[in-house]
């Protein structure tokens, strides 16, 4: 591997987490705005629902097709290209006229914001091995923050100038960020002789040789299922009667899961420390706990928001725990086993929001926390049937 840079300093940690969040919050802006474009574009719940899963669809396929490239080429160029196209993705979103177009910028947005998990695996490879879940950590809490505080963001954005202009200020945003990553990223490169389709193929190589991974990405799967059937529905109970809530008030719920974010950011130091598998297993019991609290949000906002914290703090302690396992297996491999991993994890991001969107339209709140319960379950129950048995240590 090639390097010029003389390691991971604090400030470079913080632009790094900086970008993640944002890139991977282009994904998500939509999500307490559901109701508003739905009434623009005369859409059902359903249809307005496929806006999300259509970001989440290009996402994973970013992620097997793109994040592989960081193990090929240079990664800061890699890194900054990517995030200019996605800048170029939401300008067609800002613009778009028609659901089709629409879907259109937000899967080539969803596309290209891979750049986060480009930025992750880069972050491990220039930490050192002792701190290496700590980095991870911190870099993944700015990664959820991005996702929930999008949310935040995109309300207030929206009840100030409306929807549109919550995309044309990010694609702002995303090409500020690319001029800093250009000036502030070391240039790195792997080593390797592969070509692009031995690069892709050594995923599936990668999965088949090792039930560390294969177990990590199921648990990463289900969790962030979890995640997308609240978050999806959400914007449709918070604006419903008794709530009534604008798109701001919707937008500031994701303070609370910011608060959770942070708070499961001790995860990859206890990876660090052979904590793993006690962490995964009381994250994934609290997760299915979470679903309670949820459940009796329809009555409660205090209930809600106590769900919320729990959901966050549990799904992305148990993601941090994952990813700090996965990167020990083949250093020289990390790009492709993210891509492997995160592939999974957004599949289960892209289900949970349709299965979300279903179970409010036939269903309403009970039918989503019954669909999000289910899914924590199904998690808890691969973890206990001895799934964690895995070769590897972890």
């Amino acid at each position: 591997m090639t390097r010029t840079s003389k390691g991971l300093s604090p400030a470079l940690i913080a632009l790094m987490s900086a970008a993640t969040g944002l890139a991977v919050a282009s994904n998500y802006y939509a999500q307490p705005l559901l109701d508003t474009i739905a009434n623009a574009f005369a859409l059902s719940p359903n249809q307005a629902g496929f806006i999300v899963t259509a970001a989440q669809l290009g996402y994973a396929a970013g992620l097997l097709l793109l994040v592989p490239l960081g193990d090929m080429f240079e990664r800061r160029g890699l890194i900054v290209f990517m995030t200019l196209l996605a800048a170029g993705g939401m300008l067609i979103t800002a613009s778009s006229t028609t659901l089709s177009m629409m879907i259109l910028g937000t899967a080539l947005t969803g596309l290209f914001s891979v750049v986060a998990q480009i930025l992750v695996p880069l972050a491990a490879t220039l930490a050192t091995p002792a701190k290496r879940g700590k980095v991870v950590g911190t870099i993944m809490s700015g990664l959820l923050l991005g996702i929930l505080l999008a949310r935040t963001v995109a309300g207030l954005l929206a009840s100030i100038g409306g929807w549109r202009t919550v995309y044309w200020v990010a694609s702002v945003l995303m090409v500020l960020m690319a001029v800093a990553l250009w000036r502030g990223l070391p240039k790195v490169k792997q080593e390797n002789h592969l070509n692009y389709p031995q690069l892709l193929g050594s995923i599936f190589t990668l999965f088949a040789g090792n039930k560390l991974l294969r177990t990590r990405a199921l648990l990463g799967c289900l969790s962030f299922a979890n995640f997308s059937i609240l978050w999806t529905s959400m914007a449709f109970l918070l604006a419903s009667p008794p709530f009534n809530y604008s798109e701001g008030v919707i937008g500031l719920f994701g303070l609370a899961g910011a608060a959770g974010a942070l708070g499961a950011r001790p995860a990859g130091g206890l990876a660090d420390k052979g904590k793993a598998h006690i962490t995964t297993t009381v994250s994934l019991a609290l997760l299915l706990l979470s679903w309670v609290a949820i459940a009796l949000g329809q009555y409660s906002i205090v209930a809600l928001i106590v769900g919320i914290l729990v959901l966050d703090l549990t799904v992305q302690g148990v993601h941090i725990t994952n990813q700090t396992v996965i990167y020990r297996i083949k250093p020289d491999a990390r790009n492709r086993l993210t891509a492997g991993y995160m592939t999974s994890y957004f599949i289960g991001g892209a289900a949970g929001s349709l299965i979300s969107a279903s179970a409010w339209q036939h269903a309403g709140w009970t039918g989503v926390s019954i669909a999000g319960a289910s899914f924590a379950a199904l998690n808890l129950l691969v973890w206990w049937r001895g799934y964690h048995s895995q070769t590897g240590s972890e």
